[in-house]
């Protein structure tokens, strides 16, 4: 009676395998006549946006902007 669970366990586990794939390829990667596909050239800094110093920012009215009460005249 105890080894039911591990019966139900590997009855389980047998439900559970796929069978095998079949071959993609008629000819292994090591064979001469395996056939070659030709990925493009992408290059590395496709798609990055230009990063450029900004001049200075007036610091006054930025901190007058976020700060509590914003709007307020000193």
């Amino acid at each position: 009676m105890k080894f039911l669970p591990f019966l139900a366990l590997a009855f389980g586990v047998a439900a559970c395998n796929s069978p095998p794939l079949e071959e993609l390829s008629p000819t292994g990667p090591t064979s001469p006549e395996a056939p070659v596909v030709a990925a493009p050239y992408q290059p590395v800094m496709t798609g990055t946006a230009p990063h450029v110093p900004v001049g200075l920012k007036p610091w006054r009215e930025l901190n007058d902007g976020v700060a509590p009460g914003a709007g307020r005249t000193p």
